[in-house]
């Protein structure tokens, strides 16, 4: 014991450890990168994005770490490398547009490392200051608790919008998901509640309303939501949704439709009505342009035989074949009416699966998860991230995005200039948010981890982030507001043949 004492003493004298700013004087180089997480090595930053937090990979007993440009610096002591942020924010003002040089130091039994410096890129194009998502756990059977988030990207600050734990719990438990918003608007929302008090919850300008969606003219209530960029409209999927669990194949859930058309539902009126209902249609995932003129969706062609007796029996059966394209349909504001639907990119034809598309804020791309089958790709380890400018209606991998690994939902910022993507990258089974910037061209650079006050926070959370949707600010709704609304009753929706204004 007693040499074991001294030799931590001789490793605190010789790595410093005290909280000193100096860097060390006396160390061995190395030609390599230093192996931190998160990894930062030549990513693109905004300019409002919290300080980059890491550590290395391997423990040490010390790190030393300079942030630098020009005059400007940061030199951060001890395990981990944590810039103040004051001091982070005069950093990349000064570096905006250029780049941010990082030294990093380790002490690893009782010696110094000086590894490779690298560059961290700061973009001029600054990124909205929130996001929001779900938080759950990748539970295979069963779940409990769920809530859904909100995260400032300019500091560290998490709170909770909803906790289903607040209507229920245990056997009358709830589940929660699919938030959105109406042109980044936290003031104008949705999100969904499951079995016990369910309903959707719409929260418009201070009003906050539960939703029965549920009719006998529509195949179930709104699933998925893409909301109207002007107008008090939402058009939603309606999905009849089941999922199965794999033996052996790495994909461990398969989560899947046995019907699915397309609705719209008027927020001021609530009325609703069928949009596309085609029975040997799956129609999914609607999202509006910019303009409000145009609604993309996808679709799968499956026909059931004559004979099928069970449906979700069918589907599993020929879970592989099924391949889904994508859409659009024309829309007129003035009279709320929708034109045939036209393809848009042919994915079966070329043995894949397209979802999830989502349209720039200018209007010229479109970016889309790609995979060899299915409409869930969340659980699809081949599933990447795809981009067509439709400018000049060409298609291709987003390679600077994508990973070895699941690459899924993804939203833009309001400025066009950046997309948070689901990814999978780090483990297989985790998904982590990742920020990347996108030019007005299509360029893309090296994304980002989200950035968390404890560099360690995503490898000891054994929750995943689900659906990262961008915010001009937070909800300041308060959770136990929405409980509240929930525990009621829902106004039931009208049916109606044709929307109207």
């Amino acid at each position: 014991m007693k040499h074991l004492l001294s030799a931590i003493v001789l490793i605190i004298l010789v790595c410093s450890c005290s909280r000193n700013k100096q860097l060390p004087t006396e160390f061995t180089e190395s030609n390599a990168f230093p192996h931190t997480y998160p990894v930062y090595n030549d990513v693109t930053i905004p300019v409002n994005i919290a300080p980059l937090t890491f550590e290395m990979y391997d423990s040490c007993e010390e790190m030393a770490v300079r942030y630098s440009f020009g005059e400007e610096e940061i030199i951060c002591r001890g395990k981990q490398s944590l810039p103040p942020i004051d001091e982070w924010k005069k950093l990349t003002a000064a570096a905006k547009g250029k780049a941010i040089k990082v030294e990093t130091y380790a002490c690893k039994e009782g010696q110094w490392t000086r590894y490779r410096p690298y560059v961290i890129h700061v973009s001029p194009d600054s990124i909205d200051p929130y996001i929001s998502y779900r938080m759950i756990h990748p539970s295979y059977v069963l779940y409990e608790e769920l809530t859904i988030n909100q995260r400032c990207l300019e500091n560290y600050d998490e709170r909770v919008i909803y906790d289903n734990m607040l209507c229920s719990d245990g056997p009358n438990g709830q589940c929660i998901n699919c938030h959105s918003y109406q042109q980044y608007n936290p003031e104008r929302m949705q999100f969904h509640a499951r079995q016990n008090f369910g309903g959707t919850v719409i929260a418009y300008d201070g009003k906050i309303r539960k939703i029965n969606m549920k009719n006998d003219s529509i195949l179930s209530a709104g699933v998925y939501p893409a909301w109207h960029p002007e107008l008090p409209l939402i058009v939603y999927s309606t999905n009849t949704t089941r999922q199965i669990f794999h033996i052996s194949d790495p994909n461990k859930i398969e989560v899947y439709d046995t019907e699915s058309d397309l609705i719209a539902y008027d927020v001021a009126k609530n009325e609703v009505t069928n949009i596309e209902n085609d029975p040997n249609e799956f129609e999914c995932y609607p999202y509006w342009t910019p303009d409000g003129k145009t609604l993309y969706y996808c679709s799968a062609h499956f026909e059931y035989p004559d004979t099928t007796q069970s449906k979700r029996y069918e589907v599993v059966k020929r879970t592989n074949d099924i391949k889904y394209n994508l859409y659009r349909k024309s829309f007129d504001p003035a009279t709320m009416q929708f034109g045939p639907k036209e393809l848009v990119f042919d994915a079966d034809s070329i043995g894949m699966s397209a979802t999830l598309p989502r349209i720039s804020p200018d209007g010229r791309f479109l970016m889309f998860t790609l995979a060899k089958y299915g409409v869930f790709h969340i659980w699809h380890h081949d599933a990447d991230l795809w981009l067509i400018d439709l400018q000049e209606k060409k298609a291709r991998p987003v390679f600077g995005f994508n990973s070895g690994d699941t690459e899924s939902y993804h939203s833009w910022s309001s400025n066009g200039r950046w997309v948070v993507f689901s990814s999978r990258r780090n483990d297989g089974s985790y998904t982590r948010p990742f920020i990347g910037h996108i030019n007005e061209k299509g360029a893309v650079a090296r994304p980002l981890e989200l950035p968390c006050a404890d560099p360690d926070y995503h490898r000891q959370l054994m929750k995943s982030y689900n659906i990262p949707e961008f915010m001009r600010g937070p909800v300041t709704i308060k959770p136990q507001d929405f409980a509240d609304v929930l525990k009621g009753d829902g106004e039931p929706v009208k049916y109606v043949q044709k929307l109207s204004r």
